[in-house]
C-alpha cells in the first residue's frame, strides 16, 4: 500500500502513524473490517485502482471529493457517463485526474452491472474465493506482507475475465486487506484480535 513505516516499534501497525489523524482513524476503524455490501466493495476496488502509482494516503485525503464527483460510487449512474461527463470530472482538482482511470471506473461499473444482471452478487462472488470468511494471517511485522498472493492473482484474473480494469494482483491484494478478506493487522495490534472477534 505504499507504506512509510514509523520507527516507533510500539505502534500497532507502524504504517499508520499516530500523528496522522486521518490515516490513524482509517487503520483503527476501517482497514481490515470485513465488508459484505456489494456496492461498498465495488467502491473500494475503484479507489484502490485509482491509487495505482500513488500512495493510499493521497486517495484517503481526496476520498470525500472523489465520492462526490463519482456520484457516490453508484454503479448505475457511473455506467451512463459519456465524454462530456468525463470532461467535467477532469476539471475537478479534488480527484485523481486520469482519463484512463476514469474510463476504467465507467467500464468497471458496467462490468459490475453485467454480473448483477446475470444473477451474480458481487459480494458473494468475491467472498466465495475465501470460503465466505476472512483469512486470518499471523503477521509479526507488516514488512512480512507479500505484495500479492496466488489468491490475489486468481481473483485479479477472474475480475479481468469479467471486464474489470485496474485490478491487477497487487491492487487486489491491497483491496483484500482493506475489506477484511484477509486480516493483515500485525498480531500485536489490538485490531487483529478485535476484527477476529467480529466473526467468532
Amino acid at each position: 500500500m505504499g507504506m512509510n513505516l514509523s520507527p516507533d516499534e510500539t505502534l500497532p501497525c507502524r504504517w499508520a502513524p499516530a500523528e496522522d489523524a486521518l490515516y490513524r482513524a482509517y487503520h483503527d476503524h476501517e482497514w481490515g473490517v470485513p465488508e459484505y455490501d456489494p456496492r461498498a466493495l465495488w467502491e473500494k476496488l475503484q479507489l484502490d485502482g485509482m491509487q495505482a502509482g500513488l500512495s493510499w494516503v493521497t486517495i484517503l485525503r481526496k476520498r470525500d471529493a472523489i465520492r462526490e464527483e463519482f456520484d457516490s460510487f453508484i454503479p448505475e449512474q457511473i455506467a451512463m457517463w459519456d465524454q462530456e461527463r468525463i470532461e467535467k470530472a477532469l476539471q475537478n482538482p479534488g480527484i485523481i485526474r486520469s482519463p484512463t482511470k476514469i474510463r476504467a471506473t465507467i467500464g468497471n461499473a458496467r462490468a459490475f452491472l453485467t454480473m448483477q444482471e446475470k444473477g451474480e452478487d458481487f459480494s458473494e462472488w468475491l467472498w466465495g474465493f475465501t470460503g465466505g470468511t476472512p483469512i486470518v494471517n499471523q503477521l509479526r511485522d507488516i514488512t512480512e506482507v507479500p505484495a500479492k498472493t496466488p489468491l490475489s492473482e486468481e481473483i485479479a484474473k477472474a475480475l479481468k475475465s469479467r471486464g474489470f480494469k485496474f485490478c491487477g494482483p497487487v491492487i487486489v491484494y491491497a483491496f483484500m486487506q482493506a475489506v477484511g478478506m484477509v486480516n493483515d493487522h500485525e498480531t500485536r495490534c489490538p485490531r487483529h484480535g478485535e476484527i477476529q472477534e467480529l466473526h467468532s
